[in-house]
């Protein structure tokens, strides 16, 4: 059976933006991954798990804090409710002490949370500004293609995602790995008007 594909379109993260002052229950009624792949909520299978760490040497650099500087490390994994594959996997990282203001931010149990990072940082007062992807093309770990349960030779798209907040701090850094068969990324650029 084909697996369920997902567009991941540039512009999700305006959509987003655009949502966090809409009430709880619109929020509620879709998320990043419906948006992607036309699903509704009763379609999907969510995870999160949460870890307190560290900085390490790559994440302190991107935050531009001292190695250690104390971490939230979220995991997320979202399938279809009729596959035993996600649709990707995502490590996202947030700096414990800029969300601490909200400990319900701290709570796994309070995920999915509708709006999504970007309405969990407008909670503490944070807006963001812009979100930087890059994105390269590699071969699978084996952890990967089991997780994945990627195809014999299927590469996978791996991107980093950085949201910076309007005083140009890093609030977010996020690592996705894309399963390359059965993902498209759509760039939609808007030029300003001379």
């Amino acid at each position: 059976m084909p697996r369920t594909p997902a567009v991941r379109d540039s512009r999700r993260h305006q959509w987003e933006k655009n949502r966090v002052h809409h009430p709880r229950s619109e929020r509620a009624g879709i998320g990043a991954t419906e948006h992607d792949t036309g699903l509704d909520c009763s379609d999907l299978v969510f995870h999160a798990d949460y870890h307190h760490m560290g900085a390490t040497d790559e994440l302190a650099d991107a935050f531009g804090v001292p190695v250690g500087t104390p971490l939230l490390k979220r995991a997320y994994r979202t399938r279809h409710a009729t596959e035993s594959a996600p649709f990707s996997l995502v490590t996202s990282y947030l700096l414990r002490d800029l969300i601490a203001a909200n400990p319900a931010l701290l709570d796994p149990a309070n995920e999915p949370w509708p709006g999504g990072t970007q309405h969990q940082l407008h909670t503490v007062g944070i807006e963001v500004d812009r979100v930087e992807e890059r994105v390269t093309a590699r071969q699978p770990t084996p952890v990967e293609t089991a997780a994945l349960e990627l195809p014999c030779g299927a590469p996978v798209l791996a991107l980093r995602k950085t949201s910076y907040d309007i005083r140009g701090r890093v609030v977010e850094v996020c690592r996705v790995t894309l399963p390359g068969d059965r993902t498209e990324l759509l760039f939609t650029t808007c030029l300003e008007r001379w």
